[in-house]
């Protein structure tokens, strides 16, 4: 601590003073680099008495405990989300689908993978995601392997301009990436998931976090 003082006194005396955001949790630690003379703001500090007097209990002002693994189990439940994401991606194994929680089906580069590990990472949920192809449009019907398992599925669709912006940068100047392929891709994966009665969200300009917290609630995961 003290040779950061230093540090911030250097910089501060060879120019405009430095501003230092602190997120030190020991006090001593702290009062140390509170003597700096940059313009110092304890992040932690200003709210722990706050926060000791409202939770009736004192700070610990041990080092470290934020990182680390806190809940072993839920911390399992996570990793092994994350491992059946990754397994189920893109339709790459139908194996175990009955252990789903959830399967995002949509045309390719709607959000299906990222949205898929998010809630595997953040939320231990058992994600497949599973692409929806020329074959399945033309019928209207679910991926025949996701048919039993209809009630678990989640769609996503786009705009048509945004998907076809998304695609030219994998394949440019394709039919693949063309609006108009875009435009009938999206139109008959939501009457697909229409007469089929899956959720879906437009995610053209939703993040991942805004997607799976929808998803999250509209299925009641």
């Amino acid at each position: 601590a003290a040779r950061v003082v230093r540090t911030i006194d250097a910089v501060a005396a060879a120019g405009p003073r430095p501003i230092v955001f602190s997120t030190a949790v020991n006090r001593d630690i702290r009062a140390i680099l509170s003597q700096s003379d940059g313009h110092f703001m304890d992040l932690f500090g200003t709210h722990i008495a706050q926060l000791e007097d409202g939770l009736q209990t004192t700070a610990s002002g041990e080092p470290g405990k934020a990182h680390g693994v806190g809940d072993a189990i839920r911390y399992q439940a996570r990793m092994t989300a994350d491992e059946y994401a990754i397994e189920h991606d893109d339709g790459q194994s139908i194996r175990a689908l009955e252990r789903a929680g959830l399967i995002l089906i949509a045309p390719s580069r709607c959000g299906k993978t990222p949205t898929a590990m998010y809630l595997a990472l953040q939320h231990g949920i058992l994600a497949a995601n599973f692409p929806l192809i020329e074959e399945d449009f033309a019928n209207r019907s679910l991926p025949e392997p996701l048919r039993p398992f209809v009630r678990k599925c989640f769609g996503l669709t786009s705009l048509p301009v945004r998907l076809s912006q998304i695609r030219q940068e994998r394949r440019p100047d394709s039919t693949y990436a063309s609006l108009a392929q875009c435009s009938w891709e999206l139109r008959n994966a939501e009457e697909m998931y229409r007469s089929n009665q899956v959720p879906y969200v437009n995610s053209a300009s939703m993040s991942v976090e805004e997607i799976s917290a929808t998803i999250l609630q509209r299925m009641k995961l």
